[in-house]
C-alpha cells in the first residue's frame, strides 16, 4: 500500500479542534496479514457469503464474523466462506465489537457491516490513512450514496446527528454513524466504550474526539440493501437513542455544553414562572407564593449548573494536557529506546 504524494485531512485532537495535517509521502507498508475484517451479523444469510468473498478477491483472507445469535444460516455461509466465526456472549452490535477485538491479534481491524451495502473494494481506500498514521478512519457513505440506499427520514436523521455532533463534541467527522471503520487495535483499547446497541458508531466518534485519536475520513461507497435482507435498524427508536447517547456522552467530553445547557433550561424556566408571578401582582394583586419559590429554586439551580459547567470545563481541559504532556514523554522515551 503507497501514498502517491502528500496529503492533508482533518484531525481532531483531545479538545474537539479540528486541526489539519499534512502527511508524508514515506508511509508505512501494510500487508493484508495484519488486517483482520471483522463483520458483526445477525441474520445476514442472504448477504455475508458475498461480503466474504468480496475481500478474499482484494486479497484479505483474515475474516472474523461475530455474530449474534442469528436464527438463519448466517453462521454455516460464513464457516464455507472460510471466515473465522464467534459467537458473542452477550447482546448488541456494541458488545459484539468489544469482544471481536479483544480476540483479534493483529495490528489494524476494517470493520463493517454484513449487509452487503459497503463494497470491499474500499478496503486500501480506508486503509491507507493508518498506513500514513492515522489511528481511525471513518468511510463516508455520503461521498458515493446509491439513490435508493437510504430512505428520506434516514438521511434526514443522519444529518441531523452529524450536525448535533459537530455542535456539541466540536469535530466534523462527516458521517459518524457510517459502519464502515479502519483502526488500529492499540487506539481500540485506550477507548472508553461501553455501548452495547447501535450507538457504538457514536460513541466511537465521541471517544476518538475525548482521547485525541487521530482521525480522519474518506470517501466510499455505499449500496441499496438487497431486497432478501432485512434490517435490524428502527430509525425512530434507534435514532432517538443516537441523540440522547450524544448528549450524554457530552458529560465528560463536553461539560460545559451538558451542564451549561441545563443550567440554561433553568435559568428560562424560573425566569419565565417569575415573570408571569409578577404580571399577576402587578396587574391583579395575586400573590402565587408557592410558583416564586419555584422559580426562585429553578433560577438558583440554573445558575450552580452553570457554575459547575464551567468548573468542569477547566478539569476537563487540564486533563487533557496533562494526558498530552504524558503521552510525548512516553513517546520520548520509546524514541530513546529504539
Amino acid at each position: 500500500m503507497e501514498n502517491d504524494g502528500p496529503r492533508a485531512s482533518a484531525v481532531a485532537d483531545g479538545s474537539g479542534e479540528i486541526t489539519v495535517m499534512s502527511q508524508s509521502e514515506t508511509t508505512r507498508e501494510i500487508s493484508a496479514e495484519e488486517v483482520c475484517i471483522l463483520i458483526p451479523t445477525l441474520n445476514e444469510a442472504a448477504t455475508i457469503g458475498d461480503v466474504i468473498d468480496g475481500f478474499e478477491e482484494q486479497g484479505y483472507t483474515n475474516v472474523v464474523v461475530i455474530d449474534g445469535g442469528s436464527d438463519d444460516d448466517t453462521q454455516e455461509i460464513a464457516r464455507d466462506h472460510g471466515a473465522q466465526v464467534l459467537v458473542q456472549s452477550g447482546e448488541g452490535k456494541g458488545q459484539a465489537v468489544r469482544e471481536a477485538v479483544d480476540y483479534i491479534d493483529v495490528p489494524y481491524v476494517l470493520m463493517l457491516d454484513g449487509d452487503g451495502t459497503y463494497d470491499p473494494a474500499d478496503a486500501d481506500t480506508m486503509l491507507e490513512p493508518l498506513a500514513q498514521g492515522y489511528e481511525h478512519v471513518i468511510g463516508n457513505r455520503f461521498a458515493d450514496m446509491d439513490d435508493d440506499a437510504m430512505k428520506a427520514l434516514n438521511g434526514f436523521g443522519n444529518r441531523m446527528i452529524n450536525r448535533s455532533f459537530r455542535l456539541i463534541h466540536g469535530a466534523d467527522y462527516e458521517d459518524i454513524l457510517s459502519g464502515y471503520r479502519a483502526f488500529t487495535t492499540d487506539s481500540f483499547d485506550r477507548l472508553s466504550l461501553d455501548s452495547d446497541g447501535f450507538t457504538i458508531e457514536t460513541e466511537l466518534a465521541v471517544e476518538c474526539v475525548k482521547h485525541g485519536i487521530d482521525t480522519t475520513v474518506v470517501p466510499v461507497s455505499y449500496s441499496a440493501r438487497p431486497e432478501e435482507s432485512e434490517t435490524n435498524l428502527h430509525p425512530i427508536r434507534d435514532g432517538g437513542t443516537i441523540i440522547l447517547a450524544l448528549y450524554s456522552l457530552a458529560k465528560t467530553n463536553n461539560p460545559l455544553f451538558y451542564f451549561g445547557s441545563l443550567g440554561a433550561a433553568g435559568l428560562v424556566t424560573g425566569s419565565l414562572i417569575a415573570a408571569y408571578v409578577l404580571w399577576e401582582w402587578v396587574q391583579y394583586g395575586v400573590g402565587h407564593e408557592i410558583m416564586a419559590l419555584v422559580s426562585a429554586a429553578a433560577i438558583l439551580l440554573g445558575v450552580q449548573l452553570l457554575m459547575f459547567g464551567v468548573l468542569s470545563d477547566m478539569l476537563v481541559t487540564l486533563h487533557r494536557e496533562q494526558r498530552r504532556r504524558l503521552e510525548h514523554i512516553a513517546r520520548r522515551n520509546n524514541r530513546d529506546d529504539d
